[in-house]
């Protein structure tokens, strides 16, 4: 499932084999889209040596439910827009948590606290740390 992104003048934008940007390319997409929004403690975590149903989690946390909800749809549109396709959105703003799949990178955001008691990067001590962002 893992994609590597080619550095050769073929493929300048790290595209894969089916015209979509590389998995690495949209993890890194929603890292910045997050910061941009200002998002805080924002990690993408490597999971492809770990895991068989993707390559990255994107994890970020927002300080109330309005940034949420917003910070899921701007995501939503930006990696879209990138040619990913979104497999499906769980979740809500007054959850205090939204997951959005895209199949090889899988965006979670969560209020602080919610993080905190779900400790998701905790769940998966084999992934490696490709980006943090505090």
């Amino acid at each position: 499932m893992a994609t590597e992104i080619e550095n050769n003048p073929s493929n300048p934008d790290g595209a894969n084999d089916g015209g979509r940007p590389a998995p690495e390319v949209l993890a890194r997409l929603a890292v910045d889209v997050a910061s941009d929004k200002l998002a805080s403690d924002i990690q993408m975590l490597d999971i492809s040596e770990v895991s068989t149903f993707a390559d990255y989690f994107v994890i970020a946390s927002v300080h109330s439910a309005r940034q949420l909800g917003a910070l899921a749809e701007d995501l939503e549109e930006a990696l879209e827009e990138a040619g990913a396709q979104k497999l499906r959105r769980e979740g809500g703003p007054q959850s205090g948590w939204v997951v959005v799949d895209f199949a090889d990178v899988v965006i979670h955001i969560f209020g602080v606290e919610e993080r905190d008691y779900y400790n998701l990067a905790g769940a998966w001590p084999g992934a490696s740390e490709a980006v943090r962002i505090q």
